[in-house]
C-alpha cells in the first residue's frame, strides 16, 4: 500500500469509492432514499473539477493497494468561521468499505493529519456526523476530541447534526 496525491486519472476511482463508502457508512445514519440517490457521475464532476483545477491550499490524498485507488482523504485549510489562519481541516476521508478495519485508515488519516502539519497548521478540525460512532470512535483513538460544536446546516448529511472534533499539532 502507498499514499500519493491523486491526480486527474484517480476521479473515477475516488468517486465510485466515495458513493460506495457513503452507502456503507451512513445507512441507519441517513435514508436510504437519500444513499440509494447518490451518483457515482455526479461525484465524478465534482471530484473531476477538484483534481483538474485545484485550490492551491486544498490537496486530495489516496491510498492505493495493488495499483487500485482504496482510500482517499481531502485536507487544507479550515473553512470554520471561528478558525484562524493555523487552523487546519480534514474535510473527508473515506475508504473502499472491504478495507475499513484493516489499518489502511489509520494509515491514510496519519498521512492526512502530516500533511497539515508539515503545512505549518498547528491545530486541526473535522465534522462528523453525530451518530456516525465507528467514525468517531476512530477519530477519538486517534487523540481527536469534540469540542462542542454541533451544527445541522450540512446539505450533504440531510441537515442532521454534525459534530466537530479538534486537535492540537504542535508547533
Amino acid at each position: 500500500m502507498r499514499i500519493r496525491e491523486a491526480e486527474p486519472k484517480d476521479a473515477r476511482a475516488i468517486a465510485e469509492l466515495h458513493v460506495a463508502s457513503w452507502q456503507a457508512a451512513y445507512r441507519g445514519q441517513l435514508t436510504d432514499e437519500y444513499l440509494d440517490g447518490l451518483s457515482v457521475d455526479e461525484r465524478l464532476e465534482q471530484h473531476r473539477r477538484t483534481l483538474e483545477e485545484p485550490r492551491s491550499d486544498w490537496r486530495t490524498w489516496v491510498a492505493e493497494d495493488a495499483g487500485r485507488v482504496a482510500g482517499f482523504a481531502v485536507t487544507g485549510p479550515s473553512e470554520d468561521a471561528d478558525a484562524d489562519d493555523r487552523t487546519g481541516e480534514v474535510y473527508a476521508i473515506y475508504l473502499d468499505p472491504e478495507r475499513v478495519g484493516t489499518g489502511l485508515g489509520r494509515s491514510l488519516f496519519e498521512k492526512a493529519v502530516g500533511d497539515l502539519r508539515e503545512r505549518g497548521f498547528t491545530r486541526a478540525t473535522l465534522w462528523v456526523l453525530e451518530t456516525n460512532e465507528l467514525a468517531r470512535r476512530f477519530y477519538e483513538v486517534a487523540g481527536w476530541k469534540p469540542d462542542g460544536t454541533k451544527t445541522h446546516e450540512r446539505v450533504d448529511c440531510e441537515m442532521r447534526p454534525t459534530v466537530r472534533y479538534r486537535a492540537e499539532l504542535g508547533g
